[in-house]
């Protein structure tokens, strides 16, 4: 069986690093945890640093962090969590099972978020297909790859935005891609603080106009103008 290293970008996450990591350990017990500080000024260092096997600081941007991270760790296999994302019991094994395909070059989970109300269940129910469908992930869905792949494909490019569509879309074109049906859940405090549908036109104009070339670093700009 291949080793598993898990990969978790933080930045003032105090309150939710401690339930993702857990979460993580339960479902991965024998995964090596490599949590990736970008400069955080609360207590989420502290509070992360029993609960892994390495923390490491690294310049700030998920794409940065992430690289630093997979630099670090020793596994076969690479998987990133972001620090507001809860991973399943039958992590570990859902990856293992996945990756027994020689043909499968990586994956990601579906995903839910963490309210229940129907609107946010349906747009965690839309992301997921949307996913199945494209067959790329975000970065909220716990993207895996094996290191050999991640590797040839460069790396996470080092992009303001859009770093996960833009490697999802490279390790589709490396070989298959497995989309699980087990759940992730993340954190729904984005759409409740910005708004559901505000929210969701946002980041459907963002892919969109990535995908027609709008440069990361202008799409960044737009995404911090509409907070």
């Amino acid at each position: 069986m291949k080793t598993l290293s898990v990969v978790v970008p933080m930045l003032n996450e105090a309150a939710t690093i401690a339930s993702t990591l857990d979460a993580i350990r339960r479902g991965a017990p024998d995964a090596e945890i490599v949590v990736v500080d970008g400069g955080s000024i609360d207590e989420c260092v502290a509070t992360a640093r029993p609960l892994c096997d390495t923390v490491i600081g690294a310049s700030r941007g998920r794409a940065l962090q992430m690289n630093a991270g997979a630099r670090a760790s020793h596994g076969d296999v690479l998987v990133f969590v972001h620090a507001d994302t809860i991973v399943p019991s039958t992590f570990a094994a859902d990856i293992a099972s996945a990756l027994s395909d020689p043909a499968v070059v990586g994956g990601r989970f579906d995903v839910k978020l963490d309210a229940g109300a129907l609107p946010y269940r349906i747009i965690g129910a839309m992301i997921s297909l949307r996913s199945r469908i494209s067959r790329t992930g975000t970065g909220d869905q716990a993207i895996f790859v094996r290191r050999d792949v991640f590797e040839r494909l460069g790396e996470f490019p080092e992009l303001e935005l859009c770093e996960d569509l833009e490697f999802s879309r490279r390790m589709k074109r490396a070989g298959h891609v497995a989309c699980l049906r087990a759940r992730v859940t993340t954190s729904a405090r984005r759409w409740s603080r910005d708004g559901l549908m505000r929210t969701v036109a946002r980041m459907w104009l963002i892919r969109a106009m990535y995908l027609m070339g709008v440069p990361p670093a202008r799409l960044k700009r737009m995404y911090a103008d509409t907070r």
